[in-house]
């Protein structure tokens, strides 16, 4: 009797969740260009796809919406690796780069930034993610001495003090300038609107980076969730891994709120329905968070412009409906204890 390869069966059972997965972008991201908040509506939008179209309609779509569909790809997509690793990394299923501090280191560092005139879109990038790198960093030194992964009641805890903490010094920055105040106030909201494509190219090496991170430590941090002892045995080493997936982390989120401030719960969401969909193997539910990460994003932003229009809800608190709910499942689902 012929056998199959495992990897077989595996990529088997992943294609029809990832296809749908894949459709699902491909409809939000026509939404995206379609629908918004303004007078051009889906019927003025659609001949501009194919090259017609008014004037009117043709600057909209492809001066406002397009820059706006792009971006909303990059920071979902980037939210969601990014929780799927710091999930896997930690083996808590509450885990997530706005409950962690790393959203909120982030954003911390940005307004800092503000306040002292920073307007380089490399610049915000980098100190975005120095940021995030912190935050997290304080995070997990703060749970460290009480083990980590025996205890994820403790790390959502801790990381909520932090975030909390940081969210309250951002704020008192506030008063410091007026001018910046109403820039970061702006900005802390979160939104992927009137970001200029010279700010995804000042992310993009980042990411890229990033990228090739999140494909060195996905083997090795399968071969984690079976104990770091069985890791070690296949020859991983545990410590440069967790480092490694931190770098990771802070890449990505401190590019996703370079460009779109601290958005919540995408990190949490996503990896939560990816699991749901293809099992527990992290490298499973990384392809899965590849288009499931942009399309909840995009069908949140698509939201947030049609709900109230002609005027627009922050995409902070659009995410923050879509998730809690979530959270709430999670916590009464009894699956509190480690991945």
């Amino acid at each position: 009797m012929a056998v199959t390869p495992r990897s077989t069966l595996a990529s088997s059972a992943l294609t029809p969740p990832l296809a749908v997965a894949v459709f699902f972008v491909v409809a939000t991201a026509l939404a995206s260009l379609l629908w918004g908040a303004g007078p051009v509506s889906a019927i003025d939008a659609l001949p501009v796809l194919i090259g017609q179209g008014t004037e009117e309609a043709r600057f909209v779509v492809t001066e406002l919406r397009l820059p706006r569909l792009a971006t909303g790809l990059v920071v979902g997509l980037a939210l969601a690796v990014s929780g799927a690793l710091l999930q896997a990394l930690t083996r808590n299923p509450l885990a997530e780069p706005g409950l962690l501090g790393v959203s909120g280191g982030s954003a911390f560092a940005v307004a800092i930034a503000i306040l002292l005139g920073a307007s380089s879109a490399t610049m915000t990038t980098l100190v975005a993610q120095s940021g995030a790198l912190a935050g997290c960093a304080l995070v997990m030194l703060a749970t460290r001495s009480r083990g980590l992964a025996a205890d994820p009641v403790r790390l959502v805890l801790a990381g909520a003090t932090v975030t909390g903490l940081l969210l309250s010094l951002t704020s008192v920055l506030m008063l410091a300038d007026q001018r910046a105040a109403d820039e970061i106030r702006f900005w802390i909201t979160g939104s992927i609107a009137g970001t200029p494509l010279s700010h995804l190219r000042a992310v993009g090496p980042s990411l890229l980076v990033a990228g090739v991170l999140v494909v060195l430590v996905a083997s090795p941090l399968a071969a984690m969730s079976l104990g770091e002892r069985a890791a070690m045995g296949l020859g991983h080493k545990p410590g440069r891994i967790r480092l490694l997936v931190i770098i990771a982390v802070a890449l990505l989120v401190g590019g996703a709120t370079a460009l779109a401030g601290p958005l919540a719960f995408i990190g949490l969401v996503v990896p939560f329905i990816a699991r749901a969909l293809a099992g527990p193997d992290i490298r499973k539910t990384l392809w899965l968070c590849l288009p499931i990460g942009p399309a909840l994003l995009l069908l949140a932003d698509t939201m947030a412009r049609v709900v109230a229009a002609p005027s627009e809800l922050p995409l902070g608190v659009i995410t923050a409906l879509i998730g809690a709910p979530v959270l709430l499942m999670i916590v009464r689902s009894g699956r509190m204890p480690t991945l």
